[in-house]
Formats: structure tokens, sequence, C-alpha cells
């Protein structure tokens, strides 16, 4: 593996073929080993996340007592439900938002003190919507302005009918977590529906939700059960490929083993209504059984995706769609970066600001100096026009603006470098050694 530096060359690519596989869900990779840290058991997960959140949950895991052993196969010995014991010191959740968030909802429920803090990115990022909730089920949670470091006195907890205002998976996701130790039932009640992993992987773990339109219930004191699985491929990190294919003329793609989440495929939709040729060769899906139950048994579909360059067009990302994408949404802003003429317009993205960076502004900027108009607004921008020309995009440490600027980049006529490149280390520590194959073979 070339080691990662702080400035990275991006190679010049005029086609893309072959196959290439992706990192294993971040998404799943957190919720699988925090369950799987409080079951009864051992669990065995294969192709956890190889990047530094996730490492930051199992580092964090492993300080509140749960036994675990890396390698091709990570094991976590279960502690069972209210097992996790009280760390000896703060825990740091680095740069990983999710770690945070989710972590705060298992810890709402254990009777001792908590400090987690990250580093400077993850300080200035908001958890009052976790908080408030947590907060409301009967824990104690302290912080400076609602920001991290967050002091946690967790304590009996009580269900409750949470209604957030702005749609959230991880905030679905804590206080179902919380629920799991609660008394009677926990209910989150979303504006719009959000990636559903939380609930699939409960099913997996043996714990029954329910879902009635857009609320999501379980049942407090409910034991889980350990288990032996696989983590499909990212999407989010697949869609680098998929745009990077879409946006360069011949291309011909196969991307392996990816999870196919209908929550996380509405991003397939997007490409389509791009231009893009993208077509599902292979899928294995466990679809819930009957009513509104989850199966009790790994339900996350994967497969694989062939894209092709097709008929590149301009398009919209709607209010109604963000939620399902957020994360995507630097990668496609890299497709009509690729292509003079086509433009990509999205609105009620405000959440974008309190990402890793200011996705939208930093975005921009970066775009801007590899020559692409980029118009802000407060809640999304449409970026578009223009031709590319080499520069150094600054990625202001921002794993997924990182590898957004290198994937446009790799069509330029001129020279690209990224600084903040490193940070792709938090979720596709191997990204640029994948790209300078995928350039070798064009």
């Amino acid at each position: 593996m070339t080691p990662l530096i702080g400035t990275a060359a991006v190679p010049h690519v005029t086609r893309v073929s072959g196959r290439v596989r992706v990192p294993g869900d971040k998404s799943i990779s957190h919720r699988y080993a925090m369950l799987a840290a409080i079951a009864d058991g051992t669990s065995r997960l294969r192709n956890y996340a190889p990047g530094a959140d996730c490492a930051a949950t199992l580092a964090c895991l492993q300080a509140l007592g749960a036994a675990i052993s890396r390698g091709t196969t990570l094991t976590i010995e279960g502690l069972g439900l209210r097992g996790l014991r009280q760390p000896a010191e703060p825990l740091d959740a680095a740069n990983s938002g999710t770690s945070m968030r989710l972590l705060a909802g298992l810890l709402a429920a254990h009777p001792f003190r908590t400090v987690i803090g990250g580093d400077a990115s993850l300080s200035r990022r908001p958890m009052r919507r976790v908080i408030e909730p947590l907060t409301r089920m009967g824990a104690s949670i302290a912080a400076d302005d609602g920001r991290p470091p967050l002091t946690i006195d967790g304590a009996d907890l009580h269900g409750i009918a949470h209604a957030p205002e702005v749609p959230s998976a991880q905030v679905k996701s804590a206080v179902l977590l919380a629920g799991l130790h609660a008394s009677g039932r926990t209910t989150v009640i979303e504006p719009a529906p959000t990636r559903d992993h939380t609930e699939r992987a409960f099913a997996a773990f043996g714990i029954s939700a329910t879902r009635e339109g857009h609320a999501v219930s379980v049942e407090g004191g409910q034991r889980l059960r350990a288990i032996d699985a696989e983590v499909p491929g990212d999407i989010s990190s697949a869609v680098f490929w998929l745009v990077l294919a879409a946006g360069t003329p011949g291309s011909d793609l196969t991307i392996e083993g990816v999870g196919l989440n209908p929550s996380r495929t509405g991003v397939l939709d997007v490409l389509r209504r791009a231009g893009a040729d993208i077509e599902v060769i292979t899928s294995t899906d466990l679809p819930p059984e009957g009513g509104s139950h989850y199966r009790s048994e790994p339900g996350e579909p994967a497969g694989s995706l062939r894209v092709r360059f097709g008929n590149p067009v301009s398009f919209e990302i709607t209010p109604e769609e963000v939620p399902g994408l957020i994360d995507e949404i630097p990668a496609l802003a890299a497709l009509p970066a690729m292509q003079p003429g086509i433009t990509m317009t999205v609105r009620g993205a405000q959440e974008l600001r309190v990402k890793e960076s200011d996705r939208i502004t930093m975005l921009a900027r970066g775009f801007g100096v590899l020559g692409i108009k980029v118009e802000e607004y407060p809640d999304g921008f449409t970026i578009g026009g223009g031709r590319l020309r080499g520069g150094e995009a600054d990625a202001a440490h921002d794993h997924r603006l990182a590898m957004a600027f290198a994937i446009a980049g790799s069509r330029a006529p001129g020279v690209v470098s990224i600084t903040g490149a490193d940070a792709v280390a938090v979720s596709y520590p191997r990204f640029f050694d994948e790209l300078q194959r995928i350039a070798r073979g064009s």
C-alpha cells in the first residue's frame, strides 16, 4: 500500500474498465460492532470497514470492556445488554460523528459517567439533536453549546416517542439503541425516511422492531444474539467509481459485492437520471417477511453493479431525496464537473454544512480552483459550466471532498493535486492506490 501523504497527485484517466471492490460499508460496520458488544455470545464479522471512523468505534468499545480480536475476521465477545463497563479515561471518537452519536445512545442507559470527545473537526459538530431525546429518556448529558465533548451520566431510561425536526439516521439510531435498554416502547417518527441499517441490524441480532409509515418502534429489554455475518461493500465508496465511469467516454466498469439496501440505492436512480447506464447484474436480498416486522437474520442485500458511459444530461436532487443520499452528494458533484455543459442542482441539503467540513463552501472552493463554477445556496448548490483545468484543490481534511476532487480531476487536461488527501483514511484508505491502478489500465 502506498503511504498516505498530505498532498496527492491525481492520475489522468482516459477510460475505465474491468472490476473493482470497495471497502465494507461504514454505516453497517459501526452498527454491527456496537450491537455485537452488547449481544450474548461471540460475533464474527467479515469485511468490516477498514477506515479510521470504524476503527474509532472499535477502540471505544474496547475501552468499554468488549474483547475484540482483529484480523481477516473481526471477533467481538459480547457483554450482554447493559454490560458495558465504565472506561478508565475519556473515549476518543476521533473524526467519527456516527461513533459519537450512536455510542451516546448506548451509554445513556449505563449507570456510570462517560466522557466522549473527538478531534477538532468533530468538536465543532452539533449534538443537540441527540442530547435532547436522550435527556428526555432519563439520561443526563452535558456539553458546551451542544458540541463535543459530551459528558454522559447514564440512568434507567424510559421509552419515548420522538419526532426529530430534521431527518437523520444517526439520531434515529441513537434513540433506538437507547430504547433497547429502556422500559416500555421507544418510537422515532421521521419527517422523511432515512437509511434503515439499524432496523436491519436489529433483525440480524434477533431484535424485533416494527415500522408503521414513518414511525419505527422497539420494545426495551430484548436480548441480542451474536451473529456471523459479512459486511457488504460501501455504496458511498462505490459511487465514486460509478461517477468516474459514468463521466468517462468508453468506460465499462463492474463493482462487485456492493450493499444494495433500498434506503441507500436512491443514488443509482439519480445517476440514471443523469444519463449513466447502470445495471444490477447480481443481487441477493433478504427482505422483511410479511407485516411490519423485520426478519431475524442478516437482511442487507448485496450485489454487483455494471456501469457504462451513457448520455450525460443535467440533473437535480430534490429536498425529498437528500436524506437518502446525503453522503453521496460530493461524489455526484464530480459528474457535472467532468462534462462541459452539464449542471447539477441540489436543494434541501443544509446538513452538508455540518459534516466533516462545510461541504457546500469547501466543495465550491475546490471545484472553483479546478475551473468549475459552483453557485452556493444556504441549503445546497448548483455546479456546472466551465472546463476542468489543473490546480491544487483543498479537501479541508474531508475524505469525501478529497475523493470527489480526485475523480473530477482525473479528467482534467492539466496537473491536479489534492491537499488533505490523507483524509481518505477515514473511509477508504486505499482509494488513491485504486485510482492509480485504474488509471494504469485506462
